[in-house]
């Protein structure tokens, strides 16, 4: 219950404390998502219910450090605590993804609403999975604290570098914070925009990481597709108000990798790196620490190169009476099984049926 606890914290935190947002893109934001069907029972409680299709971004690599590609639908297997599920869409790398369930195939009923999950219409009955195109949206979030006045410049041709070398198929998002956080450039195809959001950060103050990373996480959900975030952090967090786990564990359960490229001063904290890797590690992300700028240059590169490899596979939950964590294991079958390694999320929470809309962090959650 405590991990359960610590997410209701971040996200009434985001709320009560109400980060200092600066807007600087001058396109408009984009529409709020549908709202999710729901029906009040009393002043005070609201049941909802939620699109149920649980989405993985798996990686899987090779005794030398190589991606492997060319795999099948076949070749894997998903468990969800003890129980074996049925994949409903598959994607490789930046093809289109391919639906498994047909029309005949109804979705099975959810056994409980959980956060992080595809926009699908599975609610439509007919089963078959409506989805986006290929193409991942980026969120990169860039730290221009006070830690960052040396190697400031040299960053900021990192990122640009990156923009520029994604996938076409790709939008992309651009934060920058220190102890605010400021939407540079909104999710968008436009790379020049997003450059332009680069170029004109200024550096800041005090850290507030994971109050930028909430933030950018709730943005982030909103969004259907594949989803992750890329971290540009030059130092530890010493304003934020929301605990690193809390923000994790949120991130788990929505399905969106965190990658955390950092400096050889963020790495000197003990503490610090291993909240970085412990972070980036269980939601199927990668964590960088580079020594100089030819490092963080290589450390993008290697992003974007893990970006471009992923597969994106997708079930609807068999019903589960477990209502805390679950764990997702993702196999390899037969002889592909043999001598590679997955990397993917572990887990997610599922969102109770029910909220009370007595307190800020329930009506958060419920968003």
């Amino acid at each position: 219950m405590r991990g359960h606890y610590l997410v209701a914290a971040c996200a009434a935190l985001l709320l009560v404390v109400g980060i200092n947002l600066r807007v600087h893109s001058q396109e408009s934001a984009p529409p709020p998502p549908a709202p999710d069907t729901a029906s009040s029972f009393d002043n005070d409680t609201v049941f909802r219910v939620n699109v149920d299709m649980v989405q993985l971004n798996v990686a899987v690599i090779d005794r030398k450090g190589n991606y492997v590609t060319g795999l099948k639908p076949s070749d894997f297997e998903i468990v969800e605590d003890t129980i074996r599920q049925k994949m409903a869409t598959f994607e490789e790398g930046n093809q289109e993804p391919i639906a498994l369930l047909n029309s005949s195939q109804p979705a099975p009923a959810p056994s409980s609403p959980a956060l992080g999950f595809a926009d699908t219409k599975a609610g439509t009955g007919s089963g078959s999975a409506q989805f986006s195109s290929a193409g991942a949206n980026v969120f990169i979030l860039f730290d221009t604290s006070n830690y960052m006045y040396r190697g400031f410049v040299f960053a900021q041709d990192a990122i640009s570098d990156f923009v520029r070398s994604l996938d076409p198929s790709s939008k992309i998002a651009f934060y920058s914070y220190s102890r605010d956080i400021a939407r540079d450039a909104l999710l968008t195809s436009d790379r020049s925009q997003v450059l332009r959001g680069v170029r004109t950060t200024v550096a800041g103050a005090d850290a507030a990481l994971y109050n930028a990373l909430l933030l950018v996480l709730t943005d982030a959900g909103k969004n259907t597709g594949r989803k992750v975030i890329v971290v540009f952090s030059n130092g530890p967090d010493n304003a934020s108000m929301v605990p690193p786990e809390g923000v994790g564990e949120l991130a788990q359960s929505e399905g969106i990798p965190i990658y955390m490229i950092s400096t050889r001063e963020a790495k000197q904290d003990p503490m610090n790196t291993a909240v970085f890797e412990r972070m980036s590690a269980s939601t199927g992300g990668q964590a960088y620490f580079a020594k100089n700028w030819k490092e963080q240059e290589q450390a993008f590169a290697s992003v974007r190169e893990d970006l471009s490899h992923l597969y994106a596979l997708s079930y609807y939950p068999q019903p589960n009476p477990n209502r805390g964590w679950r764990t997702i294991t993702v196999k390899l079958v037969g002889e592909k099984a043999k001598n590679l390694r997955i990397r993917t999320r572990n887990g997610y929470r599922p969102r109770p049926t029910g909220f009370s809309t007595d307190t800020p962090a329930d009506t958060a959650l419920a968003r």
